[in-house]
């Protein structure tokens, strides 16, 4: 695991985010969950969505997994295959009441839209911090601010000299587009926040999510530190070798001067 811990340890000294880079894992079996998970039904007492245990994971450092019985949210039920729906009549009744969709043509584009992933056993997800995991990663979740998400993209384009190919719903966010669709593309993802992650997530106003198949994340990182060493970094260091001046175009100094003459 030493590698990842690594690689989460420069993510922080790089980008500097205000919560802590997530893994999340894709387990077989119960038996692969580590010992001091916490689970939500078991150990909290309630169902949750996926997007609650990634909270936790990078606002309390927690260790969190889901199996069927942990799952209460519909639409991650849906696209992770907890629970995939067999009549989308109730996914479009719930779009066009919503408001989400104008009519039910446009609300089944949306249900159709939904990235889904295929396993062939009940799914398992892990979350926990990226510095602290027992478990290698198959995604990564880093929520950010925009000019930390310019870094994470600058780290991504690095080797490749592409851009990063987006897709924005505002739906089933950060565990759908994000997760599965970073999972499914072997790449990464830049991230609008759906109502789900603000909601019931915690998720601030200022954030946005980039999700990264774990493959991907070392030469994210080789890229961030190839462009810090050239000054390209975050906080972003602003230009201050100038003299200022007031709205009218007159120097500071002259004013004062001027203020010193008068009688």
């Amino acid at each position: 695991m030493k590698e990842w811990i690594e690689m989460g340890r420069k993510l922080r000294e790089r980008i500097n985010p205000s919560t802590m880079p997530i893994a999340v894992s894709f387990l077989a079996k119960e038996g692969q969950i580590p010992q001091k998970a916490r689970r939500p039904l078991r150990d909290l007492g309630v169902k949750m969505a996926p997007c609650q245990g990634a909270a936790m994971a990078r606002l309390y450092g927690w260790t969190v997994a889901f199996a069927r019985e942990d799952v209460g949210c519909a639409i991650a039920a849906h696209t992770y295959g907890w629970e995939r729906v067999s009549d989308p009549a109730g996914p479009i009744d719930f779009f066009t009441r919503m408001n989400y969709a104008a009519d039910d043509e446009a609300a089944v584009r949306m249900f159709q839209g939904f990235r889904l992933l295929e396993t062939d056993h009940d799914p398992l997800v892990l979350y926990s911090p990226l510095e602290k995991t027992v478990m290698p990663p198959d995604v990564v979740l880093v929520y950010v601010n925009p000019a930390q998400m310019m870094r994470l993209i600058h780290g991504c384009t690095f080797l490749t000299g592409e851009p990063i190919q987006g897709s924005f719903s505002g739906r089933a966010a950060s565990c759908t587009e994000g997760v599965i669709g970073a999972w499914l593309d072997q790449d990464a993802k830049v991230v609008v926040p759906g109502n789900g992650d603000r909601v019931w997530a915690a998720c601030q106003d200022h954030e946005m999510v980039m999700a990264i198949h774990a493959a991907r994340l070392a030469e994210l990182v080789e890229g961030l530190e190839k462009t810090h060493e050239k000054g390209i970094r975050y906080p972003v260091p602003a230009y201050l070798r100038f003299q200022p001046e007031v709205a009218f175009s007159m120097p500071l100094a002259d004013i004062f001067k001027r203020r010193g003459e008068r009688p």
